[in-house]
């Protein structure tokens, strides 16, 4: 027998498009750092630069799978599907080894500065925020 969804609370539209729409900004960014994007990339200073073109392979990945995760998440839940836990809590994994890196086993803080750590908080509240909503949408049976 199939499992009926319940009805989805307006909350969970608008959650769902802002938290698209902010984990697109994090998928511009791998991109355009990847891609090495001219008209992007020229907002940092050389040190910067030098210092994104020389994470390690295992960094990237890692990156990858905390903007990926997070974009799929996203959409998983516009979707209304329960799966969307699991790609928020990949993306979560990816942040906290790409955070280890770049506060703890680089100086990926002195080069970047406070500002970076400033926002990576953010980026930690927001994905923690996206774990628990998405795990409490599916206790509640909206996301199935």
């Amino acid at each position: 027998m199939a499992q009926t969804k319940a009805p989805a609370p307006v909350h969970l539209w608008i959650i769902g498009i802002v938290s698209l729409l902010w984990n697109a900004i994090g998928a511009f960014d791998y991109l355009a750092t990847q891609f090495g994007v001219e008209s992007y990339m020229s907002q940092f200073s050389p040190e910067q630069l030098d210092y994104f073109y020389a994470f390690p392979t295992w960094m990237v990945a890692a990156w990858a799978v905390g903007v990926w995760g997070s974009v799929l998440g996203s959409l998983a839940l516009l979707l209304r599907k329960a799966w969307a836990f699991w790609l928020f809590i990949a993306s979560l994994v990816g942040l906290a080894v790409s955070s280890i890196y770049n506060f703890a086993l680089s100086d990926g803080m002195a080069i970047m500065g406070s500002g970076a750590a400033i926002f990576n908080a953010v980026i930690w509240m927001i994905a923690l925020f996206l774990v628990f909503y998405t795990r409490a949408m599916v206790k509640r049976g909206v996301l199935t």
